[in-house]
Formats: structure tokens, C-alpha cells, sequence
């Protein structure tokens, strides 16, 4: 029987240390009793749940390889558009300065027009998330266009294995003339 209540007794103090610990993570008081300790936490959890899925909904985190998708998103009827085509463009590769110029050059060549865009840089590289709509007379061709194009510019961009000693090493092994 003694070994019972030294047990509870142990588990109650580690229930309390836990719910101490939890105190300090929540802007309460250490009078806080335990059920409205419990509910901020629920509380704080879901919050934190929501933020997180906010971010993974944006899918503008940079991911480490180069990467292109363009989708039908449907046409802009359901706006009371015009019944453009709307397209959603992702671009992830290394940030560089003439990314952007060279995007709205893009866009601009293939008639489309921006109505959402969104960019994240992390660590040297960019993801660019784009909403376009193509104009009436330019349809469903503009996605291989826009494809091919954003592709041809992750062609264009500095490759990344050429690292400063790679190029010193490359004039070092140059033949003399």
C-alpha cells in the first residue's frame, strides 16, 4: 500500500512540474488553475497549427533544386471577368539580380497579365509564385509558352557548381598561349 501511494504521489509531482513548465510558456500567472492552464495551451497549439498551414499553403518557401510549375487555375468568369484564362506559376532557383526584369519581360512578351505574385528569398534562393491571366486570343497555348520560357530562364541562370575555386582552378589549368 505504501509503494501505491509514493507512486501517485510521484506521478502527481511530475504532472505538476509539467504543468509549471507550462506556466512559463504562456503569458498566465502561476495561479492559474490547471484547467485554464490546459485550455491556453489548446489554444496556443491550434493558433500555432493555423500559422503553420498558412505558410505551407503559400508554397513560397524555396526548396533547394530548380523548380517550374504553371497550372490551369479555370478563367476569371466566376469574378465576373472577362473569361480570361488564369494561370498559377511557381519559379524556384538561385536569387539573382535580374530575375524579376527578366520575369516581367516574360510575362509582358506572352500578353499575360499579373494579378497575384508572391516572393521568398532564403539562404541565396528565390521562389516566385505568380497569378497571371492570358488575354482572350492568347488560351490554353500560353501554359507551354509560359513553361518553355520560365525554363529557358533557369537555362540562362549561373550554374551553381562553379564554385570561386572551381574558376580559379579553370584559369590555372588554362593553356598558356
Amino acid at each position: 500500500m505504501n509503494n501505491h501511494k509514493e507512486a501517485e504521489k510521484r506521478r502527481r509531482e511530475r504532472i505538476n512540474s509539467h504543468l509549471d513548465h507550462l506556466r512559463t510558456l504562456l503569458p498566465c500567472n502561476s495561479k492559474t488553475d490547471k484547467a485554464s492552464l490546459l485550455a491556453k495551451v489548446v489554444q496556443r497549439v491550434k493558433e500555432l497549427k493555423q500559422q503553420t498551414s498558412q505558410i505551407t499553403d503559400l508554397e513560397t518557401v524555396p526548396s533547394e533544386t530548380d523548380e517550374i510549375t504553371v497550372l490551369s487555375t479555370g478563367t476569371d468568369y466566376e469574378a465576373g471577368g472577362e473569361g480570361r484564362l488564369i494561370f498559377k506559376a511557381s519559379l524556384c532557383c538561385e536569387d539573382r539580380s535580374d530575375l524579376i526584369p527578366d520575369l516581367i519581360e516574360i510575362l509582358n512578351s506572352l500578353h499575360l497579365k499579373t494579378l497575384k505574385a508572391e516572393m521568398a528569398t532564403l539562404g541565396g534562393r528565390t521562389r516566385n509564385v505568380l497569378v497571371v491571366a492570358a488575354d482572350k486570343e492568347h488560351s490554353i497555348e500560353s501554359i507551354h509558352f509560359l513553361q518553355n520560357s520560365l525554363k529557358s530562364l533557369l537555362d540562362r541562370s549561373t550554374p551553381t557548381d562553379r564554385s570561386k575555386r572551381r574558376r580559379g582552378l579553370d584559369r590555372r589549368l588554362m593553356p598558356l598561349t
